[in-house]
């Protein structure tokens, strides 16, 4: 009887440790647009008589691209799973995002989404694939960014709140700040301009809950050393991905002129640290390809320049980790 009272306590605290597993993916999915124009968008680029030639072929072969690389970062020292919750920037519109859960190779995955409708000129903009097994939707809300002079309209701060399986809540935030275009220096005050925004959402969530668990995700367009990041840091988020490398030769997420780097970052709030087990980029071998001008691999992109290269994305996906 004792025996039995001592398996059965085992068996609860290895299932207890179980249901606080969490896999987590962000990735820039480079132009995931669709081939129908969006009359109120700058999407010529990506229609089938633009010089890209995007054709329904090439979608749905990128759609499953992207739906391999998910599967492909559910594996870990433990063996494999699909990723819990998986943040995508750059995506088009909600048809987009329908046809990847629904219709590519992720259909099984049998995941639930929710995504931003910004006034980005372009129309991308960021959506987040969610488990319904181990994140319960609470809620989903959109931080509009107003431009400021000189500054386009920009994608919007998508803030879910979940609750997993412990019971715990969990506060998500996946944003894709604005690019480096006309400079660093020219377009830093637009990265500040989203990133006060968003400190200013999280110290709201902090004058609501004690100690909420808050995870911020996404293509920041700057460095863990920016401006913007620190302003992250003095409002008490830590970033788990300062420094993360690949197995196969990946120093960052994306590769420019033979220099790796990171515009790619998940941040953590102190409430949160102590979960994180491992974070590391998820450069699998098809995922790259020889950089023939300075040597090594790359990411495989899915074009170079207007040249359709059948790849992946010009970024490599970040992975995550949680355990409590």
């Amino acid at each position: 009887m004792r025996s039995l009272l001592i398996l059965s306590l085992t068996l609860s605290s290895v299932l207890s440790v179980a249901q606080t597993r969490l896999t987590i993916v962000e990735l820039n999915t480079e132009n995931l647009f669709d081939t129908r124009h969006d009359s109120l968008k700058n999407d010529y680029e990506f229609l089938p008589d633009s010089p890209r030639h995007w054709t329904r072929t090439k979608y749905w072969q990128k759609l499953n691209r992207i739906g391999q690389t998910i599967i492909a970062c559910g594996e870990d020292s433990s063996g494999w799973s699909l990723p819990d919750i998986v943040g995508l920037c750059e995506v088009e519109n909600d048809s987009v995002i329908f046809d990847l859960t629904r219709r590519s190779l992720l259909r099984k995955a049998r995941y639930d989404y929710v995504m931003t409708a910004s006034k980005d000129n372009r129309g991308i903009d960021v959506a987040l694939l969610y488990s319904p097994f181990s994140f319960r939707l609470i809620k989903a809300d959109t931080i509009r960014i107003s431009p400021l002079k000189e500054m386009r309209p920009t994608r919007d701060i998508l803030h879910v709140e979940g609750e997993i399986e412990c019971g715990d809540t969990l506060h998500i935030f996946l944003l894709h700040a604005p690019s480096r275009m006309g400079g660093e220096l020219y377009s830093r005050p637009f990265r500040m301009h989203v990133m006060e925004r968003l400190c200013d959402a999280i110290d709201s969530l902090r004058s609501q809950y004690a100690n909420p668990k808050l995870l911020v995700m996404g293509d920041f367009n700057d460095y863990a050393d920016s401006p913007s990041l620190k302003l992250a840091y003095e409002h008490g988020l830590i970033n788990v991905s300062t420094g993360v490398h690949g197995r196969n030769g990946a120093k960052g997420t994306y590769r420019y002129h033979g220099e790796w780097g990171s515009l790619d970052q998940i941040l953590v709030s102190k409430s949160l640290r102590s979960w994180v087990k491992d974070c590391r980029v998820n450069d699998a071998s098809f995922l790259l390809e020889e950089d023939t001008k300075y040597g090594g691999v790359k990411p495989r992109r899915n074009y170079n320049g207007m040249r359709f290269n059948d790849g992946f994305s010009d970024h490599l996906p970040l992975v995550l980790h949680l355990q409590h």
